[in-house]
């Protein structure tokens, strides 16, 4: 699961991938997505130091947008805490929904983009 939340509004977007390696193809979508919809360009990009957002590709990228980049340390979730917290809340409230409804776990992540949009 990917999640891309705007600090200032706190929404949050979930996007569920088969591979890390579709992460920048996601990021590409979403920023379109995001930018079309609200007019205003992203200017900053918060990321953990996995390798799905640290490889040369997604830097450049980065930098002919002119976003941006501020990378946490590596296995420090606190630095990301807001984050860390929506995604712990999201993976809640799917549990919730999915023990309440009574499907199975074919489900779960229609239940978490469910929660994403509370």
């Amino acid at each position: 699961m990917l999640t891309f939340i705007d600090d200032f509004s706190r929404n949050v977007w979930a996007y569920f991938l088969k591979e890390k390696s579709e992460a920048f193809k996601v990021f590409k979508e979403w920023k379109t997505l995001l930018e079309n919809q609200t007019g205003k360009k992203i200017k900053r990009l918060r990321t953990d130091n996995d390798l799905e957002f640290c490889n040369y590709q997604f830097d450049e990228f980065c930098k002919v947008e002119g976003i941006a980049r501020h990378k946490t340390v590596v296995n420090t979730p606190q630095q990301n805490g807001f984050a860390e917290r929506m995604n712990r809340t999201l993976l809640e409230r799917a549990r919730c929904m999915l023990s309440n409804a009574g499907p199975g776990k074919e489900f779960w992540a229609e239940a978490i983009s469910t929660g994403a949009i509370w």
